[in-house]
């Protein structure tokens, strides 16, 4: 792979996606989730120790190939993305509550991917290989991860009308930067990519599924509101590829790796469009009886 896409493109693209979150994230919006702190955590409950282990199932029931569970599984490990705010929003949700565990998720993925990481290649490739918390290494996190967001926050603070005008282009620049970082990661891995089709097609909509399954019905079983419960199913069903095809590329120097999560990047969004359509469909059938009565 080129190295101007690693060295440029997959930290430009979680550089641009942080700091939009932090266009979009206050200080009271982390309050809220201390204050009301049910559906944040049953939120984070599934995403880092349900989704693993599902994650773990699919791989090993269709027999993928090792390097190509490893990313998998390091797609597993990464939190929510930035996309979950904007479903949650077509359908209704507490985008709030999507911000507010995005973000605390994203610094304790800081502990459980390198641990789920390290395990995965133990496992499938029988090696360990630590990319645990070295010094460099989270110095890289802090500058492409924290530091984004904290600066994406004191310019909401700052300037409030000019982070809101700056929310949509911003978020179409991260997408664009996603989309090249996805197209080079299958182009230098086409043969792989095209021998693992139909098991990476199945496997990454399934765990999709499974997560926008899981992330509703968990919080909703637990009495937690109708809107929060769309929040979960978003957070929960749209996973940060970036982070992991950044991690495998950049750190483990592994083009194989990337294939699951770029695959997943692409086809996550039509199961997340046709339930955040679903969703949206419902409230305003609602919303139309409320008016009638």
């Amino acid at each position: 792979m080129s190295q101007a896409l690693i060295t440029i493109l997959l930290p430009a693209a979680l550089v641009i996606t942080m700091f939009g979150l932090g266009l979009t994230l206050t200080t009271a919006d982390l309050v809220r989730v201390f204050q009301a702190p049910k559906a944040a955590v049953i939120s984070l409950f599934c995403q880092l120790l349900v989704l693993p282990a599902i994650a773990f199932g699919l791989v090993i029931s269709f027999g993928l190939a090792p390097e190509l569970a490893v990313g998998m599984m390091l797609l597993a490990a990464s939190p929510g993305g930035p996309s979950a705010s904007l479903f949650s929003h077509l359908a209704g949700g507490d985008v709030a509550l999507n911000i507010a565990v995005t973000a605390v998720n994203s610094v304790i993925a800081m502990v459980t991917f390198p641990v789920i990481a390290e395990l995965s290649m133990a496992h499938f490739l029988g090696e360990g290989r630590s990319i645990g918390l070295q010094a460099d290494k989270l110095f890289q996190v802090v500058v492409t991860v924290v530091i984004p967001v904290v600066i994406g926050m004191w310019v909401r603070h700052r300037y409030a009308a000019w982070a809101e005008r700056m929310r949509g282009p911003v978020k179409t620049g991260s997408i664009v930067v996603l989309v090249a970082v996805i197209g080079g990661a299958v182009s230098q891995q086409y043969e792989v990519l095209l021998d693992n089709a139909g098991a990476l097609t199945v496997i990454t909509l399934l765990f999709c599924v499974c997560g926008l399954t899981i992330g509703y019905f968990v919080p909703r079983l637990f009495r937690v509101g109708l809107e929060q419960a769309i929040a979960s199913a978003m957070e929960i069903g749209i996973h940060n590829a970036v982070l992991a095809i950044t991690v495998a590329i950049s750190v483990l120097d592994n083009e194989t790796m990337a294939i699951p999560p770029a695959v997943y990047g692409i086809l996550m969004y039509f199961p997340a469009a046709l339930v955040a359509y679903g969703f949206a469909r419902r409230r305003r059938a609602a919303h139309l009886e409320d008016v009638s009565d």
